[in-house]
């Protein structure tokens, strides 16, 4: 929504407008990247499912009505399929763009792929006018998620159409100076699967009534470029037409979705979130068992070669260290002290390994993983059993005791500050995420571990994302939800990583001519970093986790982080930098807006603006997420205050209501 063509505050004819934005659903896939981001960042949405029995109808009262007097606009923005989801008055196709064939050479219409699978039925004539009548009532904006085929004479003849895959379009000028000024220009489109086309897209001519924001050049045309995202200002109305789609790959639309958001609300709404990337590397003073590529095992199992552990050394840690500061980013390193004594022990004395880190110890940050790195959940069986829990007479479960939990995270955090490390107690990484619920062979947590977490003062342990996706309380401590980077423990070689990768995910991934070297920095480095940067561009806060070996040897783990921070350095501009939150920080995140998220879940959010003024109210205790234009102030009974800080362009944060006023008030500049 324009905010600024709203009339002032003051007179009684100023519309109060809801802090909500209506998502008109056709089950496709732009529809619901938009969507997901809306969630991940906490904005309230009201979903309309198209095809869903007893859905709500969209008419007059549904979208206004009045309130204390004023008239009210119940949805700040409306987001629509575009082509398959809104159909004009006329008969066309809302947001539609006329389809030719890659080249140009004649009308494609239906030969155009269906993206996002099944759609269920369009809006009908009566709906999409009480829409445009809406929007011309409020000045409120309108996405088109999926412009697809059909007349919409103002972005004239389309100058081609076909599979976008591995090819980068570009910020305008007029993008950079509007909603997507936080990117640095390049909008690059997946190529993963050759034989798949994964974004299929329109490269429009502009009309008068267009602005381009993202474009590119149009194949086989050097000098001539078509929009895929642009403004369309026509009739009173002012909408967002995206001329792609995405099936298979969201890249491209988490890229954008910051600036789609910003351009529907006018730069003002809730929710509010800023991009961090966290790498916290697993078993450091320890050794990880090496996979053996010629018996496809891991050695030390039954039947495996017995080959010589992984470990890092002096050199790995300097070039850690350097790497570090070089890059600008700092390494979590979960340090077990009991492995560096029992190197020390079997070398007589000598760890330089231990010996580096710990003089180097300022250049990283360092996260208890237990003294000995011992397994904390139930006692295994043996032989074939060993992916059960063994029983005692009783027919009991036997856990790991809490006193042996205790005095394991207890010791670590001795053993670090006696050589100073900058080690927190409250922050914890079992191995293997042990203790928690493994199903199935380990269905609940170790009962034991929660009360071992309280007596140490653990208020923050990490989790595995994909069994524990949600953050959740364990005693005194909360979840923090980690993803694997894709790297094995056994792999402290390229050969090592590309053949354990092959063996359980299939032999595609050994690079051309089944060359594991050149399978690694060519298959599997750009989609693990490319699955990172999801993450990230998801606004999800999670870390990330590998291991101690992944640092030495070979040292696969660099080229994937360069390619991860690479990327994202140069997708977007200086003024929305790459977080490198830690633990502490994430599961704080991770928190309140599982707390927000409850709270609009349960309506007990009310957010509206009237004129400049903006006013939240929420359940006491909980903090609310703001995206407003800097210069925005939040106003106490006690004076004023900014509310955020500049990210992206705008004031982004987290802010609490003012305990007299029992709100949250902001006064827009």
């Amino acid at each position: 929504m324009s905010f600024a063509a709203v009339p002032n505050a003051r007179t009684a004819d100023t519309p109060r407008v809801d802090l909500r934005v209506l998502v008109v659903d056709d089950g496709g896939e732009p529809v619901a990247a938009i969507a997901e981001h809306l969630a991940a960042i906490g904005t309230p949405v009201t979903a309309v499912r198209l095809g869903e029995r007893g859905r709500p109808r969209i008419d007059a009262e549904f979208l206004a009505g009045a309130e204390e007097g004023r008239p009210r606009a119940r949805y700040q923005a409306v987001v629509v399929p575009g082509g398959g989801g809104a159909r004009e008055p006329g008969g066309g196709v809302a947001g539609a763009v006329p389809a030719v064939a890659a080249g140009g050479r004649g009308p494609v219409g239906a030969a155009a792929p269906v993206l996002g699978g099944a759609r269920a039925p369009a809006l009908g004539r009566a709906e999409t006018a009480a829409l445009a009548a809406y929007e011309r009532r409020f000045g409120i904006r309108q996405v088109d998620a999926h412009a697809a085929a059909g007349p919409l004479p103002a972005l004239g003849a389309p100058a081609w159409s076909g599979r976008l895959d591995g090819r980068t379009a570009r910020v305008t000028p007029a993008g950079r100076a509007g909603p997507f000024g936080y990117l640095a220009g390049p909008v690059p489109f997946a190529d993963l699967d050759p034989r798949a086309a994964e974004t299929y897209g329109r490269l429009v001519r502009p009309g008068p009534d267009f602005t381009p924001y993202v474009d590119a050049a149009v194949p086989g045309k050097p000098r001539a470029r078509g929009a895929l995202v642009g403004e369309y200002a026509d009739d009173g109305r002012r909408r967002l037409l995206v001329t792609f789609g995405a099936p298979g790959d969201r890249l491209a639309y988490r890229l954008l979705a910051r600036g789609i958001v910003d351009w529907a609300t006018g730069g003002v709404h809730l929710g509010a979130a800023r991009y961090g990337f966290a790498v916290q590397v697993d078993g450091v003073l320890a050794r990880d068992a090496r996979w053996d590529p010629d018996g496809d095992c891991t050695s030390g199992t039954p039947g495996c070669a017995d080959l010589p552990p992984i470990r890092m050394n002096r050199g790995d840690a300097a070039y850690a260290r350097d790497w570090s500061a070089r890059r600008d980013f700092t390494l979590d390193l979960v340090y077990s002290g009991g492995a560096a004594e029992r190197h020390r022990r079997a070398h007589g004395g000598a760890d330089a390994l231990a010996d580096r880190l710990i003089t180097d110890r300022e250049a990283f940050r360092w996260i208890n993983g237990t003294y000995d790195r011992a397994p904390l959940g139930c006692v295994r069986g043996r032989g074939g059993d060993a992916a059960r829990c063994a029983r005692d007479a009783a027919g009991e479960v036997r856990w790991t005791p809490e006193r042996r939990i205790a005095l394991q995270i207890e010791e670590n955090v001795r053993w670090g500050r006696a050589r100073n490390l900058p080690v927190r107690r409250d922050e914890l990484v079992t191995a293997g995420h042990t203790g928690l619920a493994a199903p199935p062979g380990q269905p609940l947590d170790n009962p034991d571990l929660a009360p071992a977490l309280g007596t140490t003062g653990v208020r923050w342990l990490a989790a595995d994302r994909a069994r524990d996706p949600l953050s959740r309380r364990v005693g005194t401590a909360s979840t923090v939800p980690r993803y694997g980077l894709g790297l094995f423990a056994g792999a402290g070689t390229e050969r090592e990583q590309i053949d354990a990768h092959a063996y359980r995910y299939g032999e595609g991934s050994r690079g051309e001519d089944g060359d594991p070297a050149g399978g690694y920095r060519s298959y599997l480095v750009p989609r693990a970093a490319r699955a990172a940067l999801g993450h990230v561009l998801a606004a999800d806060p999670a870390p990330h986790h590998l291991h101690q070996s992944n640092l030495a040897e070979d040292r696969i783990a660099y080229p994937l982080l360069d390619r991860v921070l690479t990327d994202y350095r140069r997708l977007f501009t200086s003024g929305t930098p790459l977080g490198n939150p830690r633990p502490r920080a994430i599961a704080r995140d991770l928190q309140r807006r599982a707390v927000w998220a409850e709270a609009v879940r349960n309506g007990k959010v009310t957010a509206y603006r009237v004129g400049g003024t903006v006013t939240v109210r929420a359940p006491a205790g909980v903090e609310v997420p703001v995206t407003a234009p800097p210069g925005t102030r939040q106003r106490f009974s006690r004076g004023d205050a900014e509310v955020g800080r500049p990210y992206a362009g705008r004031a982004a944060g987290w802010t609490r209501a003012d305990p007299v006023r029992e709100r949250v008030v902001l006064r827009l500049p």
